[in-house]
Order: C-alpha cells, then sequence, then structure tokens
C-alpha cells in the first residue's frame, strides 16, 4: 500500500475526515503531513500499515485523536498527553488569557493552577510570564509526571509541581492568582459518554457539577494576598450559580467573563482586603 492508497483508506474508515487519516499516518512514518504529499507513491511497510491500520480501529471506537498522537497543541504549545490527564480544550484558553491581562508583563507575581493535568494551562502562563512563579498542583501522580514532561520539554523552569488535592499542597504560601480549571460536568449528564476514554476525576463533580468548585472556593482565599484573584473555568450555564458561592464566601469584585461565543466559562472573585 503507497502513502496515497492509505490515506485514501484512512479517510473512507474515519468517513471523509481526511486530516485525521493525515495526522495518524503522519504519526506512524514520524513525518511531516507535508512530506505525505511529496512521497505519496512511497510504499508503508508491512509494520507501517499495520500500525495505522490498529490507529484507525481506535479511532473508529472513538478514542480521542490526542490520545492516539500522544501530543496536543495549546496556546501554540505541544504538549504531551495520555489517559491520565484531561484533553486541552479551547476554551480553557480564556483561562490563560485572562490570567495574562492581570499579569503585567516583566512583573513578578506568585500563580497557582489548581488541578493541572499536562499542565496546560500553568505552562501557558509560565512562557508567556517568565519573572513569574508558578506552581501547578494535582492529586494525579500519572498526571503531574506528564506536566513536568511538558515543563521539560519546553525549557520552563519558573514552574513547581506538588502532587496533592487543590490547596492542600500549598501549605501556607500566599499568591497573587489562583488559577482552576476543575471537573464541572455533572456525573448525570449525559454527554460523559462522548469522553469516556477521559480520566473522569477530571470531568465530573457530584449531581450538579459544582462539588470541585464549591472545595476551590472554599479554601483559595486563604492562599490569596488580600486582594489577589481567583479564577475559575465552568460550564456555560454555571456562572450564576459559581457568583452565587463566590458571593457568599465574600470574595469582591466578582465577574463573569464570556467567551468568544458569549458563552459565560470563567467567573473571578478578589480575596477581601484586610
Amino acid at each position: 500500500m503507497t502513502v496515497a492508497e492509505a490515506l485514501t483508506q484512512g479517510s473512507a474508515c474515519l468517513r471523509g475526515e481526511r486530516r485525521e487519516a493525515e495526522w495518524l499516518l503522519s504519526h506512524v512514518l514520524d513525518w511531516s503531513r507535508a512530506n505525505l504529499f511529496t512521497h505519496a507513491k512511497q510504499f508503508l511497510t508491512t509494520d507501517q500499515q499495520a500500525r495505522y491500520e490498529a490507529l484507525l480501529m481506535r479511532r473508529i471506537q472513538g478514542e480521542p485523536l490526542a490520545y492516539l498522537l500522544g501530543r496536543w497543541e495549546f496556546w501554540s504549545l505541544e504538549l504531551n498527553v495520555g489517559p491520565a490527564v484531561l484533553i486541552p480544550r479551547p476554551e480553557t484558553e480564556l483561562l490563560v488569557e485572562l490570567a495574562l491581562a492581570r499579569i503585567p508583563t516583566g512583573t513578578s507575581q506568585a500563580v497557582a493552577d489548581l488541578g493541572t493535568g499536562s499542565g496546560a494551562v500553568a505552562l501557558a502562563v509560565a512562557g508567556e510570564r517568565p519573572a513569574c512563579r508558578v506552581t501547578a498542583t494535582d492529586c494525579c501522580p500519572a498526571a503531574l509526571a506528564i506536566a513536568e514532561t511538558n515543563a521539560r520539554h519546553l525549557g520552563l523552569t519558573n514552574v513547581e509541581f506538588l502532587v496533592g488535592d487543590w490547596c492542600t499542597p500549598l501549605a501556607e504560601r500566599r499568591f497573587h492568582l489562583i488559577l482552576a480549571n476543575p471537573p464541572y460536568v455533572a456525573s448525570n449528564d449525559p454527554h460523559l459518554n462522548d469522553l469516556r476514554f477521559e480520566p473522569e476525576i477530571a470531568l465530573t463533580a457530584g449531581p450538579d457539577g459544582l462539588a470541585a468548585i464549591r472545595r476551590i472556593a472554599a479554601t483559595a482565599c486563604d492562599y490569596l494576598y488580600p486582594g489577589g484573584t481567583l479564577l475559575l473555568e465552568h460550564g456555560y450555564d454555571q456562572g450564576a450559580s459559581v457568583r452565587h458561592l463566590l458571593t457568599g464566601l465574600h470574595y469582591d469584585g466578582l465577574e463573569t467573563l464570556p467567551d468568544l461565543e458569549g458563552r459565560e466559562r470563567v467567573t473571578l472573585g478578589k480575596a477581601a482586603l484586610r
């Protein structure tokens, strides 16, 4: 089978998703996608064809492309990913944008990213604000191992990784900014089947999807400097509930920011000045 024939077969198997077929074949051959076209008549080895067809079958069965490739792009960073971590979503880039808007270029601030997973948010902030000290926590050692690998590959040395649940490993530290993209899907949400390959612990948070946000909000103020900011990503229909929660915990300056489609996705609150 030639490269061209493999792409035709793959596109048919994936119901016309030719670009996915290209990514998978590029991964198997360790080529750029451009090479697929300049070497379209080259024959695959038996091993290459078998590996490619195995990946196609896994994709047909619903396994995310990111896990099959072992990497995914976020904020122009290429990150290693795997089943231990949630696949970084484009909508989470809003969390990074809002964080950077609150850190003037060249300033040194302490930033914490809770439940870091692959390290996507922490590493994006660390790369854009190299003078900052970023601390990333996660309760899953396997997830932290992936995040640490990503930091090494990106050459980022201003990030520290701590194992533990949300704020617990932060000890007595204080931060100017605490970020979190916690699980916020309700445990009975019918769409969870579409996400069955991703770690449930990173997706669901109780019957209303707010259990993790409640825990973070209840403790984060103890780790913020007075006037420091908590930024929480949440579901598009949870903005009012998160604002109500933060109001009850006496956060100031509450604001919910929309994504590019106008959906409420990130809510912030400030630790009271005292």
